[in-house]
């Protein structure tokens, strides 16, 4: 039998407005605990970062996730061990994360980012210099948040939705029974 596929966020595109609502609901969702910034967006020192970002085109805008792959290119090409998968969701952890941006190359839905880092209210800096350090962030489903991704919660025209990959497929079998029995065809 298979293991549970994992979930991963969609985006209806010909609905987004590119209010940007999903990425400051995945920024503070992330960073409230660590940085002390629940009751603001972002600071001079600490930049909003959130783990997926929207891309606007000539007619619509589309948020751009993680799709939580089941052979992760972005886990496979990690030579520092950085990104983990844990109950079928990635994880990148900035503290072990070298920069290399390996994982950016690797993901075919540029879903990973380079992001400054801040921890406890301040940006890191690179040992032994004055730049800011980076590490690579994505999605990785809210997890551990009671509501399930944030995102999708602040979205204010329904636009994002979590996909099961079981479930959608079962249910797309269901309807194409009900259709075959009505049509006579089966």
């Amino acid at each position: 039998m298979n293991k549970k596929l994992g979930s991963f966020v969609v985006a209806c595109s010909d609905q987004c407005t590119g209010c940007k609502a999903c990425e400051i609901a995945c920024f503070a969702s992330h960073n409230q605990k660590g940085n002390k910034v629940a009751h603001t967006v972002g600071t001079v020192e600490i930049p909003v970062t959130p783990r997926l970002f929207l891309i606007k085109l000539e007619s619509n805008c589309l948020p751009i996730q993680c799709k939580q792959c089941e052979d992760a290119p972005c886990l496979n090409s990690c030579s520092a061990k950085a990104i983990t998968k844990v109950d079928g969701v990635l994880f990148v952890n900035e503290d072990l994360c070298i920069g290399c941006k390996n994982c950016m190359m690797a993901c075919p839905f540029g879903a990973v980012e380079m992001l400054p880092i801040a921890k406890k209210g301040k940006a890191v800096s690179q040992i032994g210099t004055d730049e800011v350090r980076k590490s690579a962030f994505k999605c990785d489903l809210c997890s551990g948040l009671e509501n399930g991704p944030a995102c999708i919660a602040a979205c204010p025209h329904d636009v994002l939705k979590l996909i099961d990959l079981e479930d959608d497929r079962k249910e797309k079998s269901i309807r194409a029974a009900i259709a075959l029995t009505l049509t006579g065809n089966l």
